[in-house]
């Protein structure tokens, strides 16, 4: 095994303090992420004349708010919904942390929906322009996820682990069935760790967006750029998922495949996106 590992940097996740009010980099990185794909949008609309300004500004400001809102649902209805009975001004509190993926798309899938109705819109002309700049929301909300300390991976001794500082629980569990670390633990306090935040910022982040934008930069079809993201973004977090530090976790054929929520999630977002892509190509539209 590896005997030195990286120490998790000394970051606090307050970017800055007014009187009572903390503000943290989890939401700086969001905000760094609007202003981005706010001026994409506006070069992408040169292209595209999707819309005036007025409206793509309307556009990212609903988004936005479905993504933030229904991220935060769905991180307290999977894992926090105690917490949520006991305190609900939880829900508002998007700066500390805590969004599900799966939530915040679901969330932004019904304000584009309602969009789509009311502006007599074709749903997938308003999600081909859309998705192409998710990934740069991804990728900073990773980093943001990097500087909370939170969303480790599993145990590892890969050269490039990191000690991350709370993972102190999880590690004292691990350690029960696995003895071989009990050394690396005394040395540092905490067991090595998979830096998971980085690979989906790398992944999900950087590569989904080359594969949207560069790779795939022509629309053959209404909806073309919708599907590639379901399922190469299915793909990337299925993988990735084998390397977090799993939460709720399913099993079948008599346990011998165990998946994460996130991954049964995945599939069906794969699913979704190949069932789309074989209706346009029956349809003669590729």
């Amino acid at each position: 095994m590896y005997k030195k590992y990286f120490l998790f940097p000394k970051i606090n996740p307050i970017f800055l303090k007014i009187n009572k009010i903390n503000i943290y980099w989890y939401g700086i990185m969001y905000f760094i992420s609007f202003i981005l794909v706010k001026k994409i949008s506006y070069i992408r609309n040169k292209n595209n004349n999707f819309g005036k300004k007025e409206e793509i500004n309307n556009l990212l400001c609903l988004c936005f708010l479905g993504l933030l809102l229904g991220g935060k649902l769905g991180c307290i209805l999977l894992y926090n919904i105690h917490v949520f009975i006991k305190n609900p001004i939880i829900l508002i509190k998007i700066w500390t942390g805590g969004m599900s993926f799966f939530g915040g798309l679901i969330g932004t899938i019904i304000v584009i929906s309602f969009i789509s109705y009311i502006k007599k819109k074709n749903f997938l002309q308003i999600t081909d322009f859309i998705v192409p700049m998710v990934p740069i929301g991804i990728g900073m909300g990773r980093i943001g996820n990097f500087i909370n300390s939170e969303l480790w991976g599993k145990v590892t001794n890969v050269p490039w682990a990191i000690i991350f500082p709370n993972s102190i629980k999880k590690d004292l569990i691990f350690l029960q069935k696995n003895l071989k670390y009990k050394k690396i633990f005394i040395q540092y306090g905490n067991l090595p760790r998979h830096p998971t935040q980085i690979y989906e910022c790398l992944l999900e982040g950087i590569i989904l967006f080359l594969i949207l934008n560069i790779i795939f930069k022509k629309n053959i079809f209404t909806g073309y750029k919708s599907i590639l993201f379901l399922i190469f973004y299915g793909i990337i977090r299925f993988i990735v998922e084998y390397f977090r530090e799993p939460d709720i976790q399913f099993t079948f054929f008599k346990n011998n495949i165990i998946l994460t929520i996130n991954q049964l999630f995945s599939i069906i977002m794969i699913i979704i996106g190949l069932i789309l892509f074989i209706k346009k190509k029956s349809f003669n539209q590729i």
